[in-house]
This record gives C-alpha cells, structure tokens and sequence, in this order.
C-alpha cells in the first residue's frame, strides 16, 4: 500500500510538507488528518450517528475506498477522523458542527482509477447518512498542447472555511485517471477553494499547468486543453560549479497553496524548460547543484515569487558568476547585519550567485570575518561565510567589519566602517553591498579583448540614504593592480583581458550619512579560452 510521510527531499516526489513515497495509484494527502476518534468527544458533547455507504462504478457497495472526516467548525472542529479498509457501510459517533467529507474510491481493472468525491458542507445536529457513489465522478480532463506528453504527477486541493475554521482535503496521483465529484448542498459563496497541478514530460520541454476556483461547491470534473500561445515559457540555465558537470535538479512549485511539486533532471552545465499557465500565478524553484558523489550535500539555490506570461520566455539562472554579496530584498526580509543590545551578528549571503541566489552549502575554501571598535580587534570568526557575531561595550564606537570567503578561482571580501551603540530595541547596522551583473554566456564566460558595459547596482543601507561617491576599479591580474573604469548611468566599462584571463572588480562607496564599503571580488568572472 502507497503511503504518505513527513520528509521533503529534491529528488523524490514532492508534495509540500508530504512524499509520496509510491507511484502507482491515487493517493488522498492529508496534511491535517491524523486519525483522531470522534468518539473521544466529552460525555456533555451532543453527538449523532454518521453512516457512511461507498458504492463503486457499478453501483454496487465496495469497501476498497479511503474516507476522511473532518471538522471545519463547532464542537466538530476537533474531530479528523480516517476511515480505510472497511465494510462499505461504516457507523461513527460524531459532535454536532459543520464537517467537510471526502473519499476515494478505486478502480484496479482494467487500469488504476480514482474517484473522488468531496462534500464541503455537512451539517451534523441529528443522525445522518452521506452515500458516496462513484457513478457521480467526472474526469479531470487536463491536457498539454503535445500529444506525446507523459503524465509525470498530479494533485487536486479543497479548502473549506466557516466561522473561522478551516479544513483542507487533497489527493496526489501519479496517473491521469482521477475523476472528482461535489456531494452535498452548497456551502457559503467563496467559502470553498479548490485548485489542481499536475506536470507533464515532453519531447523538449515539461509542462506546469495548474488552474484555481472559488465558489461555494468543489467541481465535478474539469475539462482544461490549453494551447502553447496560452501558456508561458519559464527557462532555467545551470552554470556549471566548480566541482565540475553532472545533472541537476529543478524543483517547482506554486507559490502560497499546498501544492505537489516534482524534481526534474537536467544536465549540467545546461538548461530546462517548462511551459506554465500564467492564471497559475507565481511560483517557488529550487535547484540542486550536481555533487561529486551521492552522499555529497547539494548546493541549493532558490527563487521565490518567480512569474510567466502567455507567449513570452522568463530566463532564471542558477550557480553562475559574479559571485559575491547579495540581500534579500523581499520585505520583512531579515536584515544582514543586526545590532541587539551588545551583540552585533552578521548574517549576509557573501558567496550569491550572479541572479543574487543565495546558497545553501556554497563552495568556499577558508572564511573569516573580523571586526574592529574604534582601532582595536574586537575578534575574529571563522566558519560559514558572512556569518558571525560579537560581544560589544554599549557605548557608541566607530566600527570596521569585514568578512572575506575565498572560493574555487577566486575570492570575495566586503569592509565596512560604520558607528554603532547599543539601542533599546533591535537596529539594523548600516550595511551596503554592490552586484555586479555583466552579460555572460551561458557557460559564464565572456569573450577576450571586448569592451562592454557592466550592470552596477546598490543594496542595503546607500539607496535609503543617499549615494556619496561610487567608484568601480578593474583588475585583470588577479588584484596585483587595479584601474578605475568610467562609471555611467549605474554601467561600469568593462574590458576583458586576453583568452583565458580573468576579470576581478573592486567597488568603494560612501553613503550620505559616511558609511562605507570595500567590496573586493577576485576572479569574478573568465574569459574564454582560446
């Protein structure tokens, strides 16, 4: 029997906060239905006899079926209770309140089906019976614009909400034969929330189609062929690391919703595509960087929020250069560095790829970050890179903080000097980093002896206050010597050296208020070979 657990890796099947750790069959997910026995209601609790009758596609009763009853709200809101394995008519005791049912039932011949029917509403205050039929269900009839594509996995959600309660109902199949019905009366306009992803293989491309609805019944089939001008294109490029090829792992999902989610392969260096249905809305990606063995620990990257539109291409990048410091710019982010009474703790993604993807386990080979009060050592860490905290006097003190991170071909450091003292509540230190963002090849390389202009952004604390002066430098000698470049509209002129060679690029900035920064990245990007 397929079963369902609590582990999320990338590279099984995924659904969020579940597995399925078996294909083959129709699987109700219940994310929130741990058995609980109605019968352990209170001896003051009033409660009524719920009979529950499965009937197959013949019509005849059958007890291979799974049925969930859960509270939504009321004295029933406690109540999750899992009903597998049974005769087909099944009696349990159950508070008064408001309940949402569901139950797959399952066909085995001549191939696996599933039939599941959902009753968002049902009202207990005396004794009741809910038949689940099987002759009521509708295909699920979702379909990518390629005949030849292969169903790779599905999953269909209800959410049900009533005088603040909520209930949720999902089911994952890992084939195509699912039929759904509604059971019941309506429940409240808007209360119920249904919404289906399944991901298909092509000949050159997946598909991500997903659509939503909001009303006051789950549906009873839906019928769904998009056309490729309908769907968006999302592309995701992998650099190769520098531990070398292989293949990596892309990991999608929705956005917000509970939602299945299938690792896809691809080789790297290299690139995959998925077509995606815009309506969807955004979506969560998480790709795992190739390993030099399987017990190795993959370096992840993620990109949250990322959108498509119909007939246009979004390009996300993954693992390629310039390597260096990034903030989250996503607001309520955490700040990279915090001063809490007379703790100062440094958190900063040194080591983001070129989109400004931060890494999970990122390639690094020494780091250390050290900080200095008013010319004298406070300390020195060493361990993840940009990570570190200090003790500190509550006095206001000029302050130099500097971490640096070398890495496979190169090495990244970023000095601020700034005046702190310890405050009444949590202060965000003022901290700016610069990204660096050329136009590279799909292999992170840029062409010898050409002259190009080079993206230079600011983040953290300089564009709230104001940029003071702002100078790029380049070096094509591994930081042995250094030229100013002309800056222009935010663009540095950059010119690569002869094949083979490398660009290393150096930024100082000083804020408004006279903060400032030393960004150093050697061996930022190469040039290509010969």
């Amino acid at each position: 029997m397929n079963n369902i657990t609590q582990k999320r890796t990338t590279r099984r099947t995924l659904l969020r906060g579940l597995t399925l750790a078996a294909a083959g069959t129709c699987l109700p997910a219940a994310v929130a239905h741990a058995a609980t026995p109605a019968a352990a209601a209170t001896a003051t609790t009033e409660t009524y006899t719920l009979t529950l009758t499965h009937l197959g596609r013949t019509g005849a009763p059958t007890a291979d079926y799974t049925t969930y009853v859960v509270g939504v709200s009321g004295a029933a809101a406690a109540v999750k209770e899992k009903i597998t394995e049974s005769p087909a008519t099944v009696t349990l005791q159950v508070p008064k309140g408001r309940y949402l049912l569901h139950s797959s039932i399952n066909v085995y011949d001549p191939r696996i089906e599933t039939d599941w029917i959902v009753q968002p509403r049902l009202d207990v205050d005396g004794d009741t019976t809910v038949v689940f039929d099987a002759r009521t269900a509708e295909p699920v009839d979702i379909l990518p614009p390629e005949a030849g594509a292969g169903y790779r996995l599905g999953g269909t959600f209800v959410e049900v909400s009533h005088e603040g309660g909520t209930a949720f109902a999902s089911i994952v199949n890992s084939t195509p034969y699912l039929r759904t019905a509604h059971l019941g009366p309506a429940a409240e306009p808007g209360s119920v929330r249904q919404w289906f992803d399944t991901y298909w293989k092509g000949e050159k491309q997946g598909y991500a189609l997903g659509y939503t609805f909001t009303s006051d019944r789950a549906l009873t089939g839906i019928v769904r062929h998009p056309k490729a001008a309908e769907l968006g294109t999302l592309t995701v490029r992998a650099v190769v690391p520098e531990t070398g090829g292989g293949y990596g792992f892309l990991d999608l999902s929705p956005v917000g919703d509970t939602a299945v989610s299938l690792p896809h392969p691809f080789q790297v260096p290299g690139s995959t595509t998925f077509l995606i249905t815009p309506d969807r809305g955004a979506w969560d990606l998480l790709y795992s960087a190739p390993t030099a063995s399987e017990e190795a620990t993959p370096n992840r990257y993620g990109a949250s929020g990322v959108r498509v539109r119909a007939g246009a291409t979004t390009l996300v990048t993954f693992d390629g250069p310039v390597f260096g410091p990034a903030l989250d710019p996503a607001p309520g982010a955490k700040p990279a560095g915090l001063r809490t009474g007379n703790t100062l703790a440094l958190d900063l993604a040194l080591l983001a790829d070129g989109d400004g993807h931060r890494p999970s386990a990122p390639l690094f080979e020494g780091s250390t970050t050290t900080l200095h009060r008013n010319g004298v050592l406070v300390g020195t860490r060493r361990g993840t890179p940009g990570r570190a905290e200090f003790t500190v006097p509550s006095a206001r003190g000029d302050y130099r903080l500097s971490t640096t991170a070398a890495r496979p071909g190169g090495r990244v450091t970023a000095a601020w000097t700034f005046t702190s003292a310890a405050t009444a509540a949590p202060a965000e230190l003022p901290l700016s980093v610069v990204r660096f963002t050329p136009e590279l090849r799909p292999d992170g390389t840029a062409a010898p002896y050409t002259t190009s202009l080079v993206p230079v952004t600011v983040q953290g604390a300089a564009p709230a206050t104001g940029v003071r002066c702002l100078t790029v430098s380049l070096s094509t000698d591994a930081g042995t010597t250094w030229n100013r470049v002309p800056m222009v509209g935010g663009l540095a002129s950059v010119r690569t050296p002869a094949p083979g060679g490398t660009v290393s690029l150096r930024a100082e900035l000083t804020d408004a208020v006279g903060n400032t920064l030393t960004q150093t990245q050697i061996g930022a990007y190469r040039v290509t070979a010969a």
